[in-house]
């Protein structure tokens, strides 16, 4: 029978079944249990402490309770492991495992920070220390890969992309932005890829006002990136991919003094269309001829009014055929340096479309978009910490090589590897956390255990 201090509820799936009893009477247990192997990669990367280095902490030494790493740490963790609001704190307060992964004894450990702890923390945080945060943030970043791939690479290129973040309240700098309909904000991001490996990995996120046009802010997030990456990779050519947002002649100029590869799209206007009418022709003729869907690619030299001299132009003529529907013609233009052929170059320039999907793990694996504070700079402050949390599982990703998670998306990777129940055990020599026996994705928690420094 259920009692007050053992909430228990009782399913009868059958009248002559015998009943089943759900008690929730285990002490010291977690669902978090597989957040053990984040925070083993953050042990090794010391990304969480040397993010936590760069935050002044205003309060009295002798009034505080929990230190400026321990909140980091939970806001990173919590995030990690699908908490995105700080109001998650209440739920998360006794929590052994997270208790564990900011070093604390897990079940005679104090609780963690409340919610008005972490908002306050938040709020605390001034313009300097975000760029700080920044700065590590990406030379954390840099470095592992240097080691990893010590030191050596040919080629890293570099996608900047804009994405909105829809506001709801009387957020700092909201504005209506007309192309996404919305009041919100215009964050961008930036990933490196290392030679021709299929990752995008996060380097920095910016938020900005929702009425920033795409290039505020690249050439100068641009310009720190490329000094970062030229010292710890000084053979590697660096190549930049851009939306058609990025195409001012401010960012042309800026790439070309700093003698970078760069392939950028171009919005079509009557003098290009005119151009590639030759090439759509034949696009069309070919594309009758198949009944199918076809494109052609050429090239130009183009000088927009406000460019100081003529700039390669790559143009992809493609006429678009769907059942039941008229063919349409679909010209594309991209702005490039690169001497490789038409097709090569547009084909190069069109696997940045696999950024979005980083955007989509950002927005849907870790809700980096949850900017509900009313202070712009905290807003900030929590883009940063969801970037955080997301080159995290970046690396857990890439260590799962090999195995079923190898290509999971961060939601994935969180329902199969993180949400593990599990019941804390202390003893006087060590802590033991019991797991399920028959935990379906086992092999590959081990795995990836190992991989991360665990020992058998």
């Amino acid at each position: 029978m259920a009692t007050d201090c053992i909430p228990q509820v009782t399913f009868k799936f059958h009248p002559k079944a015998k009943p089943v009893v759900a008690a929730f009477d285990v002490a010291h247990a977690s669902s978090d249990g597989g957040a053990l192997l984040l925070k083993a990669l953050d042990t090794q990367w010391g990304l969480t402490q040397r993010l936590a280095a760069c935050l002044v902490d205003p309060r009295q030494p002798g009034k505080v309770q929990h230190q400026v790493l321990e909140l980091l740490r939970q806001r990173v963790f919590g995030l990690a492991c699908g908490y995105a609001d700080c109001n998650d704190a209440a739920r998360l307060a006794d929590d052994p495992i997270h208790k564990l992964l900011l070093e604390r004894d897990p079940i005679a450990g104090p609780a963690l920070a409340s919610q008005p702890t972490l908002s306050r923390f938040e709020n605390a945080v001034g313009p300097r220390e975000l760029i700080a945060m920044g700065h590590v943030l990406a030379d954390t970043v840099i470095a592992h890969h240097r080691r990893r791939l010590k030191g050596r690479a040919e080629r890293i290129t570099i996608d900047v992309d804009p994405t909105d973040d829809p506001t709801h309240g009387q957020q700092e700098f909201t504005f209506f932005n007309g192309h996404y309909d919305t009041w919100c904000y215009l964050p961008v991001v930036v990933t490196v890829t290392f030679n021709d490996e299929p990752e995008q990995y996060t380097v920095a996120a910016v938020l900005r006002p929702g009425n920033a046009p795409a290039s505020r802010g690249a050439i100068g997030l641009l310009r720190r990136l490329f000094r970062q990456l030229h010292a710890a990779f000084p053979g590697a050519s660096l190549r930049v991919r851009l939306d058609g947002g990025f195409a001012t002649p401010k960012v042309f100029t800026f790439l070309e003094a700093e003698e970078v590869e760069y392939v950028v799209a171009m919005a079509s206007n009557v003098r290009l269309e005119k151009r590639a009418r030759r090439l759509l022709g034949k696009a069309r003729m070919l594309s009758r001829a198949t009944g199918r869907t076809e494109h052609l690619y050429g090239e130009t030299r183009y000088a927009a009014k406000k460019w100081p001299h003529k700039r390669r132009v790559v143009m992809k003529a493609e006429v678009v055929r769907h059942p039941g529907r008229p063919p349409k013609n679909n010209p594309r233009f991209v702005v490039t340096n690169l001497p490789d052929n038409p097709q090569t170059v547009y084909e190069g320039y069109c696997q940045r479309g696999d950024m979005e999907n980083r955007l989509k793990e950002l927005h849907h694996g870790l809700e980096m978009d949850r900017t509900s504070c009313s202070r712009f700079l905290a807003n900030q402050f929590r883009v940063l910490l969801t970037v955080a949390a997301y080159t995290l599982f970046q690396e857990l990703r890439r260590r799962a090589r090999g195995t079923a998670c190898a290509d999971a998306q961060v939601t994935t990777l969180r329902e199969r590897l993180l949400k593990l129940a599990v019941w804390v055990e202390r003893t006087v020599r060590r802590i033991v956390l019991h797991l399920p026996a028959t935990f379906p994705w086992l092999r590959t928690w081990r795995q990836i255990a190992r991989a991360v420094g665990a020992t058998p």
